[in-house]
């Protein structure tokens, strides 16, 4: 349904002037999942309002990074606007690939403080905790957990579980009691189908066990640095309590998760969702829409919890982007038109109820918001505990390394725990000297 809503005067005048110059072929460019789609659809009443026509470039996720890197640090001009992944943002800042919004946020009257406050800073700011903005907050998101409610509400298991573990079946509150519910479901057979724990994080070749160990580790105690001295790891990042948390990562792997699963991402995790293996599952927020519309396991037989506390606290991983103006963009004024556009508040709500996670303070403070969508409050309490991967211009070789010290420990078995952080924390020390850092 394309619904026409009305714009700012501020905005319109702009809008009015550029459409009087030339009207420009805008292309956009993220990546290719149901989100995107959403987008394309939400467009069409910019297209109708500015005369601009808007064309888009997805790829798939796991090609994502490298083709849109690649595009930036070419000088590329296919992308006039580009929702790239919040690592980014200090590279591409620091390359000159974005263009700072600074004077034109003020000029349009658009406000950071309008927004969800983890979103800006991990979006949309560099330096981090500086007023240097880069990009807008375009899709807020976060790790959390799915759940077949219906299995965890059957008489039978509820009693198996409660004389087994002493408590009720229910949406975990620790990652102890996850790893638990884990165990409980791990070869179980239900109507005639044996199931599994969870499906988890273990990418390795491009971000996917990071996203997912670290949603242990902050729960443990690990730390990306000393606080003071931002780029001081050791003893921070392999912390007696960092270790604790990779070994509980790398024992939910062995103990909870389907066979075959050593290199699951995002698709592998919903599909074995979506078909009936796995009793919970950790992805990105995003995935909910299309969990709840399913018709294998859509509406009351799934639930949604952010993630559990661990021992260190309550905290999970930020997903998301920031949506931001290419500075190779010979197109870059009505690039910015399409920026105000969908930063109105009207363009945000509708944003949301098409699917996509609005990190407007307005709409997800709405009174409404947490009824709106049987996941709106999870989403909420999950984006209240967000922690970020490095955001340095070096974030690429830092992730890489991590990917394989990780891997290398929770799925291949290799050493032990603090060896795969000890490791991680001298590949670390190399890149920041490297680069000019220590």
């Amino acid at each position: 349904m394309n619904r026409m809503k009305p714009i700012s005067a501020a905005l319109a005048a702009v809008m009015a002037s550029a459409g009087a110059a030339q009207a420009e072929d805008l292309t956009l460019c993220w990546a290719a999942w149901d989100p995107a789609n959403a987008l394309v659809e939400l467009s069409r009443d910019f297209e109708a309002q500015s005369g601009h026509t808007m064309s888009f470039e997805f790829v798939p996720w796991p090609n994502f990074a490298d083709r849109m890197l690649n595009e930036l640090n070419s000088g590329g001009q296919l992308c006039d606007l580009m929702i790239g992944d919040s690592q980014w943002i200090g590279g591409a800042a620091e390359a000159g690939h974005y263009i700072q919004l600074n004077d034109f946020f003020d000029a349009q009257g658009i406000s950071m403080d309008d927004f969800i406050p983890a979103t800006v800073t991990g979006y949309s700011e560099w330096p981090k905790g500086t007023p240097n903005y880069w990009a807008l907050p375009a899709f807020g998101d976060v790790v959390g957990w799915t759940y077949r409610r219906d299995w965890f509400e059957r008489p039978e298991l509820q009693e198996e579980f409660q004389a087994t573990y002493g408590r009720e079946l229910g949406v975990p509150a620790t990652l102890e009691e996850l790893r638990e519910i884990g165990e409980f479901f791990q070869g179980r057979e239900i109507d005639g189908t044996t199931v599994y724990g969870a499906s988890i994080y273990t990418e390795r070749g491009s971000e996917g066990i990071t996203m997912g160990v670290t949603n242990a580790l902050y729960n443990y105690g690990f730390e990306y640095g000393n606080p003071d001295s931002p780029y001081e790891v050791e003893g921070f990042a392999n912390s007696e309590g960092a270790v604790a948390g990779l070994e509980y990562y790398r024992a939910l792997y062995e103990c909870c998760t389907p066979p075959g699963s050593s290199d699951w991402y995002m698709s592998e995790n919903i599909d074995a969702y979506r078909s009936g293996q796995v009793a919970m599952q950790m992805n990105f927020a995003f995935i909910w829409p299309g969990v709840h519309a399913d018709p294998n396991v859509g509406g009351d037989r799934s639930g949604y919890f952010p993630n559990p506390a661990g021992p260190a606290g309550q905290f999970a991983q930020l997903g998301g982007q920031g949506i931001s103006v290419v500075a190779a963009s010979p197109n870059t004024e009505a690039a910015l038109e399409y920026i105000a556009w969908f930063a109105q508040p009207e363009v945000q709500a509708r944003w949301w109820e098409m699917g996509g996670y609005s990190a407007l303070r307005a709409v997800v403070e709405d009174p409404g918001f947490a009824e709106s969508q049987p996941y709106a409050q999870t989403f909420l309490d999950s984006m209240a505990i967000v922690k970020d991967f490095w955001a340095e211009p070096a974030y690429a070789s830092l992730l890489l390394a991590m990917q394989d010290r990780v891997h290398n420990y929770v799925v291949a078995g290799n050493g032990t725990a603090q060896e795969a952080l000890d490791l991680l924390v001298a590949d670390w020390v190399e890149i920041f000297e490297d680069e000019g850092l220590r």
